[in-house]
């Protein structure tokens, strides 16, 4: 029995220094499920385009009128939402007011996260985005019927042009949309033909009078249809 014994320590001795020369060996190791998920590379894809600013648009300018949204990952809030002042400004929020007219989405996300940067957060990641057209883009967009009226005559640039339906143009502010007056325009009797039911009538307004003595009163609204026409000064000598 003390033999047997002796020959099987001795057995297990062998095979323990067999395994350590074995180059191929290695020892039992935890397995990969049991390795810390921060070692993994792709952790959370989907939420890194989410918030990434660059992924923001970099191509239409925001306009006057236009709806966007303004969302501040760090602040954890919904996000803002508000149309663009007449101004061409924002309220952003710890900011206050900014200036988006002209400005992409993008641009306007760095110009807010720069001033947030400043006094508020260490990294602000700042999300823009422009919810609603404004009328007039919708119309370019084909979304709304588009208005307008005709401006033929003695003016810088005669054609048709568009008439806003959110806001009133004035003969005046039609001039001037037409580049002003071109010389030897008799700016005194400026003529408005207007569509009325019962047939083309024909409005006499003293452009000049509105323009340079500012008889405001004077200065007429454009209605859909109407054909401005400035004509030729008479001279008589």
């Amino acid at each position: 029995m003390k033999k047997l014994y002796t020959l099987f320590i001795l057995l297990a001795a062998s095979l323990a220094s067999s395994n350590a020369q074995d180059a191929g060996f290695r020892s039992a190791e935890p397995s990969k499920s049991s390795r810390p998920t921060a070692q993994t590379g792709a952790v959370n894809a989907g939420a890194t385009v989410l918030t990434s600013m660059e992924v923001l648009d970099n191509n239409r300018p925001i306009s006057v009128g236009d709806t966007v949204s303004i969302r501040i990952v760090e602040d954890r809030r919904e996000a803002l939402q508000q149309k663009v002042a007449v101004t061409g400004e924002v309220q952003a929020p710890y900011v206050g007011l900014v200036n988006a007219r002209g400005k992409t989405s993008r641009d306007l996300a760095y110009t807010i996260k720069r001033e947030l940067e400043k006094n508020f957060f260490k990294t602000a990641t700042v999300l823009i985005a422009i919810d609603q057209l404004n009328e007039k883009d919708q119309i370019a967009e084909g979304a709304i019927d588009l208005e307008f009226y005709v401006m033929f005559g003695i003016v810088a640039k005669q054609g048709k042009y568009d008439l806003p339906t959110n806001e009133d143009i004035t003969i005046s502010q039609a001039i001037l949309r037409a580049g002003g007056f071109a010389q030897f325009a008799n700016k005194e009797r400026v003529k408005i033909v207007r569509k009325t039911p019962q047939g083309n009538k024909t409005i006499l307004v003293n452009v000049d009078g509105i323009m340079r003595k500012g008889d405001l009163e004077r200065d007429i609204f454009i209605r859909k249809d109407d054909v401005i026409i400035v004509e030729e000064l008479n001279w008589n000598f």
